[in-house]
């Protein structure tokens, strides 16, 4: 039985590879919402929104937060290889867990998509497309898009699923057994 349990779930269908149409939502939004963006925006352009909130054309050659920006290029290629790597590994994770353990599976798939949307303009263009600005009377957040708030919000989930005692999945999630 333990064997069994190591291969996953016999079809995909009953894997969390279901729910991998949150990667195409998620990837189609993303890049949708860049593409308007770089149709209808000059580069650091920007259309005030709400008073804490501007729509802002800017250029992330970095990470998070701009992390490496400045590094000379090089970080475009590692941060390529870790968002293959990640939806790689992710896939495969989703393949060997059950399709009722929505929290992981939903977590899983906002990563991927988020990903591989910010994978695709680092291949385009060779930076992200950021042009989500929050801000506080002079301090503005540092721009985002919609890939990076899948990104977080599914690592939010993967860290919500990991301090979720197993009594509450198995109270939540009847695949679940003791």
């Amino acid at each position: 039985m333990a064997n069994d349990m190591e291969k996953g779930p016999a079809s995909w269908r009953g894997s969390g590879l279901r729910w991998y149409w949150v990667v195409v939502l998620v990837f189609l939004a993303d890049q949708l919402s860049k593409q308007w963006v770089l149709a209808n925006f000059g580069l650091y352009e920007s259309i005030n929104i709400l008073p804490f909130f501007n729509l802002t054309y800017v250029r992330n050659y970095g990470a998070a937060f701009s992390f490496l920006s400045d590094a000379g290029g090089w970080q475009r290629w590692l941060f390529t290889i870790i968002a293959v790597g990640f939806s790689v590994i992710l896939t495969y994770w989703l393949r060997r867990q059950n399709a009722a353990l929505w929290r992981l599976n939903l977590a899983y798939t906002l990563v991927i998509g988020g990903a591989l949307g910010n994978l695709i303009d680092r291949l385009m263009y060779g930076y992200v497309v950021d042009f989500l600005d929050f801000y506080w009377k002079a301090s503005h957040y540092p721009a985002f898009n919609i890939a990076d708030s899948a990104i977080c919000v599914g690592a939010a989930l993967i860290i919500w699923d990991a301090f979720t005692s197993p009594k509450q999945q198995k109270d939540t999630d009847p695949t679940v057994k003791e």
